[in-house]
């Protein structure tokens, strides 16, 4: 009967032996890695406060695109209303509006005497009412 080399079977064993703690080496490096990095309480928070940030600076721009269409949709609204009402109002109102916005322009002075009269009228009626 042929009986199996017990060199060849040490040598294969050492072999195999010596892979196995090759690769629990590896493994065992992985795992201190993976425990250091968990360890890291101050590497982590930055990572936490990095996401957040980011997501804030995502829902700024995002909330800045809603303003903006917003605005834009108001703007275009406005400009509907008033091209309806310009359209409604009759020539000569118009021409007299204009008139007098010529007027106010070149003469603020007078507009602002004019309001200051209309806020001492009124607060003298409303005074009269409640005195």
């Amino acid at each position: 009967m042929n009986q199996p080399d017990p060199e060849k079977n040490t040598a294969a064993s050492v072999d195999e032996l010596r892979e196995q703690v090759e690769h629990t080496r590896e493994e065992l490096a992985q795992t201190v890695e993976a425990l250091s990095a968990k360890a890291d309480i101050k590497a982590r928070a930055q990572d936490k406060a990095d996401a957040a940030k980011q997501q804030a600076v995502a829902k700024v721009e995002q909330l800045k695109g809603m303003t903006v269409e917003a605005a834009g949709q108001a703007r275009a609204g406005t400009v509907r209303a008033g091209r309806k009402l310009q359209a409604k109002t009759p020539e000569p109102v118009r021409h007299k509006g204009a008139q007098l916005a010529d007027q106010a322009r070149s003469h603020p002075g007078v507009v602002l005497a004019g309001a200051a009269g209309v806020v001492v009228t009124v607060w003298a009626v409303r005074r009269r009412r409640n005195g």
